[in-house]
């Protein structure tokens, strides 16, 4: 059988015949080209001859063929991860961390290296400004996310950030990484910004921990001391409380009974200016009676008198064995 050449074997077909085929060939290009489906977590935008013409949502969706209108799909639903200072390696079902970069190698407010790994979580939220407005997109963001960690490390000393300045970094970065990527028209929105290891470097890792342990115990005993302070200060508070309220009491008894007294004296004093002798007389006797009533507690005291009631001696009783 002879070889028969493509030029020849076409020759050999009827025009209707060929018709067709390029028809068909026609029809084939008119369809892949005209025609896309939009899945629902994704925004299409649709170019024509280059120039943006519209955002369709998901479904079918059918545009002018031969490369005349143009789609760009964009996830505008997921959240794309970026890692810096490590990557993850997927291997089989487990995960594998590779070796750190320079880029978490840092300088802190107090001039010490510190090896910082952070992530960020971003998100598109305006498909257009993604798909026009920055070329190297993935590497700007990498950029400003370094920009602004190294910013945010720098003004913070070696503790802070290791301790209690973590989450005041995590915070500032979000704001400030949004900020300048919507001033870059990037259209992306970052949801997180989370530091993960961070550590000194290796040479002085041992001494850094010395240091970490001494301030926890310096913590631990500024808490005990606290907590024994709280115990103390309140019972003498109230101790001290308690001897003021005795000491007033005290004071107005004393004071009371000394107005009483003076009260007393100045009513005597009334009563004698008006009647001299009387008055004296009754004060005698009220003597000689507190003098009879308090001497004899318990037993009978002996007691002489003289005969002109001028004067009176109490005596024990000689004969009690006292």
């Amino acid at each position: 059988m002879r070889n028969v050449s493509p030029g020849a074997y076409l020759k050999r077909l009827k025009p209707v015949s060929v018709i067709i085929l390029i028809a068909g060939i026609i029809a084939l290009v008119f369809l892949g080209t005209s025609v896309y489906v939009v899945d629902q977590t994704e925004r299409a935008v649709v170019t024509r001859f280059g120039r943006f013409l519209r955002i369709n949502e998901p479904g079918l969706r059918f545009q002018l063929p031969f490369g005349i209108d143009k789609h760009y799909t964009v996830n505008v639903t997921a959240y794309n991860t970026e890692q810096f200072g490590f990557s993850t390696i997927k291997s089989g079902v487990s995960m594998m961390y590779s070796n750190r970069t320079s880029e978490s190698m840092m300088l802190t407010g107090d001039l010490n290296i510190i090896d910082v790994e952070w992530i960020i979580q971003y998100r598109i939220v305006d498909p257009r400004a993604w798909v026009f407005n920055v070329n190297e997109r993935e590497q700007t963001i990498r950029d400003v996310s370094r920009s602004v960690i190294n910013m945010l490390v720098g003004d913070r000393g070696i503790m802070g950030i290791m301790g209690s300045e973590r989450s005041a970094i995590e915070n500032s970065g979000v704001a400030i990484m949004n900020d300048t990527f919507r001033s870059y028209g990037l259209g992306i929105d970052v949801s997180t910004v989370k530091l993960q290891n961070i550590d000194p470097p290796a040479g002085v890792q041992e001494a850094f921990d010395d240091v970490n342990k001494a301030e926890q115990d310096m913590n631990r005993l500024i808490n005990e001391g606290q907590q024994a302070y709280n115990a103390a200060i309140p019972r003498a508070r109230g101790e001290a409380d308690r001897l003021i309220q005795v000491a007033r009491g005290e004071a107005t008894e004393r004071i009371n009974n000394a107005n009483g007294e003076v009260a007393r004296f100045n009513a005597i004093y009334e009563e004698y200016r008006k009647s001299p002798e009387v008055t004296r007389r009754r004060l005698y006797y009220e003597m000689i009676e507190s003098v009879f009533t308090g001497a004899g507690e318990g037993s009978t005291p002996t007691v002489i008198i003289d005969h002109s009631l001028q004067n009176f001696l109490p005596f024990k009783n000689l004969g009690s064995g006292e």
